[in-house]
């Protein structure tokens, strides 16, 4: 249920994140930005709790899943950006 639930909230992470970050209008799509937001949320909630810094439950968990979106989304920017 974790997984599903760090799905969901890396949908709208993805779309907070494509509005918090500066920058152009890189990734374009709606998909993009979404799946971005949701690799991100995934791997934030899959390092927080492996390193034990809150757990399941935790407020801390949603601000890290949308932290991870934004480093993903910023990320991504750079590597279309080198090319």
């Amino acid at each position: 249920m974790d997984i599903v639930w760090a799905i969901i909230v890396g949908f709208f992470a993805g779309i907070i994140a494509k509005l918090v970050t500066p920058g152009g209008p890189n990734p374009r799509g709606f998909i993009l930005t979404t799946v971005l937001g949701i690799v991100g949320a995934v791997v934030a909630t899959f390092l927080g709790q492996a390193i034990h810094l809150y757990g399941p439950g935790d407020s801390a968990n949603f601000l890290a899943q949308i932290i991870g979106a934004i480093i993903v989304l910023l990320i991504w920017r750079q590597v279309v950006r080198a090319r």
